[in-house]
């Protein structure tokens, strides 16, 4: 029987692309108090009554485009390397896969784990940059379950790896796929946070802004999201040989001006603007192709930048189930094992 159990978590996805399960999904996952961070009844008025009923019909729209066959690709994906990594780690170890919002759930997953009896759980959040909204949150929901077992095992959480030399590499493989001198310029586009999400990582009182996150990581912002997008990109480009003034950090799917600069579809429409033809787009914040990479980067991305003079925005494709993702994951487990 295997001693220790491996918890692999994604931020979640609609059980279907019908606009039930898409509510559902963006009621559970928009009244996370990490997700948006304002007092309790100001944020059930605002998801419940305002955001999910006009949001709710045009996010079904979108998740039809991106639905396949067999379902959510977050979901193939995430089954694909939960098999290909047990695969790899043997019989000393289980791997399970929950999402953080709807199904499979970390409840019902966790509940699983907690009958094997094992001397250790190792928690991976599949975020390689903190953040309080998608690491911290999957993390603090874990510790919620668990907190309630009267048998608590050795627990191990991976908070961040956007550093490791094998996630580093896997990004780079992909990247090798196309002929970087073939584009005019290349965007790494990542999720955007609200700039308050960053701010608060500090406990000098500073904002993010007063600690030069876009240059440098330091023992104060080694957790901040915008530092670690920045330093992630800085290892990609050295290693694809991208000068600096052909590339561009971008931070996308805002909800309002106030989230992190500057914005990817701004960004977008800028380099049309400047005679830009061929733009090539990494999502590197992302290790399965979804909704974010997949419809914003590879059909609305291209849309703006047709509108505004543009030919194409090619979109590598994330790490998915990638040998390299498998033994990236493989080494981080064995390293806290």
């Amino acid at each position: 029987m295997a001693k220790t159990g491996v918890l692999l978590i994604n931020l979640g996805t609609p059980d279907d692309a019908k606009i039930g399960p898409v509510r559902r999904y963006l009621f559970e996952f928009l009244n996370d108090p990490r997700v948006i961070d304002i007092p309790w009844l100001f944020r059930k008025l605002l998801v419940n009554l305002i955001i999910v009923p006009f949001r709710a019909p045009g996010s079904t729209k979108i998740y039809k485009e991106l639905w396949t066959e067999k379902g959510s690709p977050l979901i193939i994906y995430g089954e694909s390397v939960k098999e290909k990594l047990q695969a790899k780690l043997g019989d000393k170890y289980a791997v399970h896969l929950a999402m953080r919002y709807q199904n499979p759930s970390m409840e019902k997953v966790l509940a699983e784990m907690r009958m094997q009896n094992y001397q250790k759980i190792i928690i991976v959040p599949l975020f390689p940059h903190y953040a309080s909204a998608s690491s911290g949150s999957a993390m603090e929901k874990a510790m919620k379950i668990i907190s309630k077992w009267w048998v608590i095992p050795e627990i191990s959480m991976i908070s961040q790896f956007w550093d490791h030399p094998k996630f580093i590499d896997a990004f780079v493989a992909r990247g090798k796929q196309y002929n970087v001198e073939e584009y005019d310029h290349v965007l790494f586009s990542y999720h955007g946070l609200p700039e308050r999400h960053v701010d608060k990582v500090y406990e000098d009182g500073k904002p993010c802004a007063d600690h030069n996150c876009e240059h440098e990581i330091t023992e104060d912002n080694k957790y901040c999201y915008k530092a670690t997008c920045f330093a992630t990109t800085r290892l990609l480009a050295e290693k694809l040989g991208i000068p600096e003034e052909k590339y561009t950090v971008a931070f996308q799917s805002r909800l309002n001006d106030k989230w992190l600069e500057p914005f990817s579809d701004k960004v977008v429409e800028e380099r049309a603007k400047k005679g830009d033809k061929k733009l090539l787009a990494f999502s590197p914040a992302f290790v399965a192709d979804c909704l974010e990479t997949t419809v914003e980067i590879g059909i609305e991305y291209q849309e703006i930048f047709e509108e505004h003079g543009g030919e194409e925005v090619q979109l590598v494709e994330s790490l998915n189930d990638h040998p390299l993702w498998i033994e990236a994951l493989e080494d981080m487990v064995k390293e806290r094992a």
